[in-house]
C-alpha cells in the first residue's frame, strides 16, 4: 500500500513531559514498518505487533496513547482485539485499519468498541489526523456529572447509566454522548458533531456521524425502550433533555 501526504504530526509530548505512545497492530508488515517508520519521525514512540493475539498482550500491559487495529489479524481479528479491551475496562483510544467500506462491517467495529475506523488505502497524513485527535480528546479534561432523566454520565469514570443499568460505550460513542447531553433539546447539525467531537477531520461523505449515532442508539435507547436521540431530517440530532 501507498502512504503519502504531508507530515503532521501528533503531539510530542501529553504536556506531562511523556512522549506520545502509539500501538500499531498490523499483519502486513511492509505496512506495518511503514507506519512505525512514519510516527517516529513525527517523534513519537512506536510499538509493533503483528497478530491478534500479540496485539492484545501488548495493548493490555503497556501503556499507550492511541492504537491503530487492522481488523483482518491471523488469529483474533481486530474485532475479537478491541471487544476484549473494552470489556477488562480497557478505554485506549483504538483506530481500526479495515478494507471493509460496507455500513455493517463499521458497525461491527465500532460496537466492539472501536472510536475510530480507516479504510484502506489511506493517506499518512489523514492517519495522523485520526490519532491525533482521538489522543487529543483522551487528554482534555472532563466535566462533571451530566443527567437527562435516568440517563447519567460520569465523565472522570467515562461511564453511563440507565437507571441502574451501566452502558458500555466505545470512546467515541462516549463523546458524542456527552456533547449530545452538554446541549440536551438543542438541535446539533452533523458539521458541529463533526467540529466537536472529531475536529472537522473526519470526511463528511463518509456517513461516520450516522454509523455511530445508530450504535449509540443501539445502547443507550432500544434495550430501554426510549428514544432519546432524535433525528430531525435534513438538520442534524437531539437529545431529549428528559432522557427520552
Amino acid at each position: 500500500m501507498k502512504i503519502s501526504g504531508r507530515c503532521v504530526p501528533l503531539p510530542a509530548e501529553d504536556g506531562t513531559g511523556a512522549r506520545v505512545r502509539i500501538l500499531v497492530v498490523e499483519d502486513e508488515r511492509r505496512l506495518a514498518g511503514m507506519l512505525a517508520q512514519g510516527l517516529r519521525e513525527a517523534g513519537h514512540d512506536v510499538d509493533i505487533r503483528h497478530t491478534g493475539s500479540e496485539g492484545l498482550l501488548a495493548a493490555a500491559t503497556g501503556r499507550y496513547d492511541a492504537v491503530a487495529l487492522d481488523i483482518m489479524l491471523p488469529g483474533l481479528d481486530g474485532t475479537q482485539v478491541c471487544r476484549t479491551l473494552r470489556q477488562h475496562g480497557n478505554h485506549v483510544p483504538v483506530l481500526m485499519l479495515t478494507t471493509r467500506g460496507e455500513v455493517p462491517d463499521r458497525v461491527a467495529g465500532l460496537d466492539a468498541g472501536a472510536d475510530d475506523y480507516l479504510a484502506k488505502p489511506f493517506s499518512f497524513d489523514e492517519l495522523l489526523a485520526r490519532l491525533r485527535a482521538l489522543y487529543r480528546r483522551s487528554a482534555l479534561p472532563q466535566p462533571s456529572e451530566v443527567r437527562a432523566g435516568d440517563l447519567l454520565l460520569d465523565p472522570p469514570r467515562r461511564r453511563v447509566f440507565r437507571g441502574e443499568a451501566e452502558i458500555d460505550l466505545s470512546a467515541r460513542e462516549f463523546d458524542i454522548l456527552t456533547l449530545l447531553m452538554a446541549r440536551a433539546g438543542e438541535c446539533l447539525t452533523r458539521y458541529q458533531i463533526l467540529d466537536e467531537v472529531w475536529d472537522g477531520e473526519t470526511d463528511l461523505r463518509s456517513n461516520v456521524i450516522d454509523v455511530h449515532i445508530a450504535t449509540l442508539r443501539a445502547k443507550v435507547d432500544k434495550p430501554f425502550g426510549r428514544h432519546a436521540i432524535e433525528t430531525l431530517r435534513g438538520v442534524g440530532y437531539r437529545l431529549r433533555p428528559d432522557g427520552g
